[in-house]
């Protein structure tokens, strides 16, 4: 039997306006209405996006930088809205997008903790049964009281990671978490995926092809905010490539 959808995004638009002009007062901006100058144009991130997401899988989303992916994840994670279309996610979400999302600076480590488990669901009785696991898997004991600002980003990825995969949730979501911090965070990384793979769904978002066909099931090749290949990891790598030799 078919694993179920989890995560299924059907004829996804989303676009920005960006800002052309600036009207230097009251004056200027009635003069630019006058003559139907608009001080935006509008950007399309996403045309028409569509694909689904089943249980357990490994799910990799790669494409050149401006192509849509981080827009695409944080429609995911429900921090922007779509302009039409659908997204139906199925179970909690956890999404490691980027450093710094959730964390407040002047607070402790230990408060951070608590913090985001805040903002992702989990009651203070659920954080504090997971907040050892939290410390021990970042490295951080020593410096679970000392304030977020004085810690190096490093250090700060290894937290927020820790934060990430010790919450328990259904879905997980990691853009380019395997480009950072120093070669025992990556390993670390690298070990915990293999540990999940099979066992949990997690989409994975990098530039590094290599990755993509180490952990991925699946994969999604993305251009100018639309589907350009989805299938094996290995062909959607060896498209990709193909890509940037273009």
């Amino acid at each position: 039997m078919s694993k179920k959808v989890v995560i299924s995004v059907s004829n996804l638009h989303k676009s920005f306006r960006l800002p052309l002009e600036q009207a230097a007062g009251l004056k200027h901006a009635i003069f630019n209405w006058l003559r139907g100058v608009r001080g935006y144009r509008e950007q399309k991130v996403l045309n028409g996006l569509s694909f689904d997401v089943h249980e357990g899988e490994f799910f990799g989303i790669v494409g050149r930088n401006g192509s849509g992916k981080s827009t695409l994840l944080k429609l995911l994670a429900e921090i922007y809205v779509p302009d039409s279309g659908k997204i139906t996610i199925s179970g909690g979400l956890t999404p490691f997008i980027e450093l710094g999302v959730g964390f407040n600076p002047e607070l402790t480590g230990r408060e951070n903790v608590y913090l985001n488990g805040a903002l992702l669901g989990f009651s203070n009785k659920e954080v504090d049964a997971m907040y050892d696991e939290i410390v021990d898997f970042a490295e951080l004991q020593e410096f679970m009281e000392q304030k977020l600002k004085n810690y190096s980003s490093g250090m700060q990825v290894r937290l927020a990671f820790s934060i990430s995969v010790k919450a328990k949730n259904d879905i997980m979501i990691f853009d380019e978490v395997l480009a950072v911090g120093d070669a025992a965070f990556q390993k670390k990384c690298h070990d915990y995926f293999k540990s999940i793979k099979g066992k949990q769904t997690v989409i994975l978002v990098t530039h590094n092809m290599d990755d993509v066909k180490k952990f991925c099931d699946k994969a999604l090749l993305l251009e100018e905010g639309k589907k350009v290949k989805l299938g094996s990891s290995t062909a959607v790598a060896r498209a990709y490539e193909d890509l940037l030799l273009r």
